[in-house]
């Protein structure tokens, strides 16, 4: 890794120096606030001038019915200024000094009432903020779900096997032939940037994304041994995932010689790459339109039972590309596999309380349409 910049040369750095050039800003409801003292003092203002013209006026007939209006002695001297102090009282009772000050004791309960609520509030400013939102934006994964995926489904060979334990995955190894479940392990473990770590009393933990960690434990599930994997085949060249062209690969050396592309990615993405798929014996078979509708009926069923789909394929080549990109054609298409990432508990009422109470919620997510869809509905 080659560092670039430190400290306040990155991007972060930048932003937070021109954060600290804008200074701070007033929040809505100081704005509110110093319009409201702006009016009033002026109306004060305004009211306390009116008041001393009109005691000037009736100060001056009164000396004028009496004759004194060239004769001044002390005490008029005196009803002057009273008549400037009682305005001057009037201007600085106008001006409502105490109003920030019980604005900010009533932030500062609100604060403390939200964090017994288990919602911390770094800036007083956020909670007058939070008690007027009317639209509320989610990220999906680890908000609205748990963040714990979990291989639900799979479509391999024409079959479709629901995955719910060690049970299951005897089942799928049964109806699957020796070959076709090889080349599921190899897609699994290879093409995967989740990590097996092992404490001192032999417990295994998964390191890595979700969706990554989810086909890991999958593979571990059906008996496979990763560590075997790494030492047989052994890494050319890695593709990490690309959020646009949502896949991921990876080039590894076979054994016997040759090198076999591992790609994985969204099923609308994976599937135009693949022209073959692989039978019930292991044998890549040419890739039909009745294959097609199967595995798009397949695909939309998972997607509405709130399962994200991911395709694996493969690709066996005879020597290593030159270019800077693996082949993106010529797949063989191994498996469906439907992950589910269940919804977190509390999340219904939470979504319920908001919608009582005129807030609108939206889910932001990266998922398909029909799964996005699915889900904000069992919301």
């Amino acid at each position: 890794m080659l560092a670039a910049a430190v400290g306040m040369r990155t991007h972060w750095g930048k932003l937070v120096e021109y954060l600290n050039d804008r200074g701070v800003e007033e929040t809505p409801l100081q704005v509110k606030l110093n319009g409201v003292a702006t009016v009033v003092g002026k109306i004060g203002l305004s009211f306390a001038l009116l008041t001393f013209i009109v005691l000037i006026i009736r100060f001056l007939v009164e000396i004028a019915i009496h004759g004194k209006f060239y004769n001044w002695s002390s005490k008029d001297t005196m009803k002057l200024l009273n008549y400037f102090t009682i305005v001057v009282t009037m201007i600085v009772i106008a001006v409502p000094e105490g109003l920030p000050l019980a604005v900010t004791l009533n932030l500062a309960f609100a604060m403390k009432s939200l964090t017994s609520d288990k919602a911390l509030v770094r800036h007083l400013s956020a909670c007058e903020a939070m008690g007027s939102a009317s639209y509320i934006c989610l990220d999906k994964t680890g908000t609205v779900t748990s963040n714990h995926m979990v291989v639900d489904k799979l479509w391999i060979s024409g079959e479709v096997v629901e995955m719910e334990g060690t049970e299951n995955g005897d089942k799928l190894k049964r109806k699957i032939s020796e070959e076709v479940l090889n080349l599921l392990l190899q897609a699994l473990f290879q093409n995967n940037a989740s990590e097996m770590v092992k404490d001192i009393q032999g417990k295994i933990t998964v390191l890595g994304t979700p969706t990554d960690s989810a086909l890991l434990e999958f593979g571990l599930l059906l008996g496979g041994d990763f560590d075997v994997q790494c030492r047989l085949y052994k890494k050319l060249k890695t593709e990490p995932f690309n959020p646009v062209q949502k896949k991921m690969s990876v080039l590894v050396s076979l054994p016997n010689g040759g090198q076999r592309v591992f790609c994985k990615g969204a099923s609308e993405i994976i599937l135009k790459m693949c022209d073959k798929i692989i039978d019930c014996n292991g044998v890549p078979v040419d890739f039909l339109e009745n294959h097609a509708k199967e595995l798009n009926h397949i695909i939309n069923t998972f997607a509405s039972e709130t399962l994200r789909t991911i395709c694996i394929a493969i690709k066996d080549i005879d020597v290593i590309p030159t270019e800077a990109n693996i082949p993106d054609n010529g797949y063989t298409l191994i498996a469906v596999v439907g992950i589910n990432d269940p919804i977190r508990l509390g999340v219904k009422e939470v979504v319920q309380t908001c919608l009582a109470a005129g807030v609108t919620i939206a889910m932001v997510t990266g998922d398909s349409m029909s799964i996005a869809r699915t889900i904000a509905t069992e919301c």
